[in-house]
């Protein structure tokens, strides 16, 4: 008997029992299309997250050291002329962004919200991946003209002006008893930003802050991904020179970089995407122990005809072969229509995704074809590892004592 002849036999027993194959293969089609639909949310969230951080991958930060020196005393502040000479002097440095940051209260004539005032320049909103709700962020003329202009958080704007911000364009607050108007809200996304109101660097120092050079934070943007340990060291020798700092264990400022946390982050990622799949893929072990029984019940209900085919001269090879390939079909079958659940899911949800609001936007479902091989590949060796043995039990039945059951 050849292959074609075996497959036609064993399609020809599933279509006998429609009802019984389509349950056993339900185990696997389940466990099939849970494999590629949770790897394909996986993908798609790391997709996202990448979209998201990737801008924040070549920055770094630097801040002024908690506390005393140890060893020295109070660390110096970071000023305006540290920025003057890392914009000079480091090469793998495109851009520093300074920030002040303090507590205010900001107040209309009927209401009032504690604020964190950021002070910085244009940049502020591009290096913190922030994007405005509704008006404009200040340009670099408002920033040299210390204009009193404010950008509000989310938090703010509706404490403010209740549940319609679009009000508060164009109004104007107090903020440390100063008159300040406001150009724009940005979109939420979380605190402490949300509860934030940022203007121009010289704005805060002039009318918040009592004037100064100081700064609290700068965040320095790398030339490119690749360049932040370079750019690290560079910054790092550079204030050292200026701070006049001998000892690394004694500087009064803290360098960060992002580069790293945000390929940790990566690896969770992609180590949580694993871990559902794993979890998805207990139903194929499900999905397998039901292509077992059927097989076993199969050969059980078969037996009186597989001892008239060994009785007319079909082989222990022949026998086998049948029963491995009724197996395999049945499981094959199992995978292929997971594979066409699976795939329709994952298509689906991308689509869906968008009504849960503007945070998933950039959230898209992402099919790996490694993943529709591979669980393929694994229904088809539930086949033939589930219907081994009753294909091997099959095979080793004797003709006189089929012929002879009942």
């Amino acid at each position: 008997m050849n292959l074609w002849e075996a497959a036609r036999i064993a399609l020809r027993a599933l279509r006998v029992n429609r009802l019984r194959s389509a349950l056993t293969m339900l185990g696997i089609v389940i466990g099939v299309a849970a494999v590629i639909l949770l790897v394909a949310i996986g993908n798609g969230v790391q997709s996202s997250v990448s979209a998201r951080v990737e801008p924040l991958a070549n920055l770094i930060t630097i801040v002024r050291s908690s506390g005393n020196v140890p060893g020295g005393g109070e660390p110096k502040k970071l000023i305006d002329a540290d920025i003057t000479v890392l914009k000079k002097q480091a090469p793998d440095v495109a851009t520093v962004t300074p920030t002040t940051t303090g507590q205010a209260v900001a107040e209309t004539q009927t209401a009032k919200s504690r604020t964190n005032v950021i002070g910085s320049t244009e940049r502020w909103l591009e290096v913190n991946s922030q994007d405005m709700a509704l008006g404009s962020f200040f340009d670099e003329g408002q920033v040299r003209s210390a204009a009193r202009v404010v950008v509000l958080g989310s938090s703010v704007a509706t404490n403010l002006f209740g549940d319609g911000p679009l009000t508060a364009l164009s109004r104007t607050i107090r903020i440390n008893h100063q008159s300040f108007r406001i150009i724009g809200v940005m979109q939420p996304i979380g605190e402490p930003l949300d509860s934030a109101s940022v203007m121009p660097l010289n704005t805060a120092r002039r009318y918040v802050y009592g004037g100064g050079d100081k700064v609290d934070q700068l965040i320095v943007q790398a030339t490119r991904a690749t360049a932040v340990p370079a750019a690290v060291d560079e910054v790092i020798r550079i204030l050292d020179n200026r701070h006049r700092i001998q000892d690394p264990t004694k500087r009064d400022f803290e360098v960060q970089s992002l580069r790293g946390q945000l390929d940790t982050f990566q690896k969770l990622l992609r180590i949580l995407t694993l871990f559902t799949a794993s979890v998805a893929a207990i139903s194929l072990v499900v999905g397998s122990i039901g292509v077992l029984n059927i097989m076993l019940v199969s050969v059980t209900e078969r037996t009186r005809e597989i001892g008239v085919r060994k009785a007319i001269g079909a082989t222990r090879h022949a026998i086998l072969e049948q029963f491995l390939i009724e197996s395999t079909v049945l499981a094959g079958l199992g995978g292929l229509i997971g594979i066409v659940v699976g795939v329709g899911l994952a298509l689906l949800s991308a689509r869906l995704v968008t009504s849960f609001g503007s945070l998933f936007t950039s959230f898209a479902p992402t099919i790996s074809i490694s993943s529709v091989v591979v669980s393929f590949a694994v229904s088809l060796a539930i086949g033939l590892i589930a219907g081994g043995y009753p294909a091997y039990r099959a095979a080793r039945l004797r003709p006189i004592e089929a012929l002879r059951y009942q």
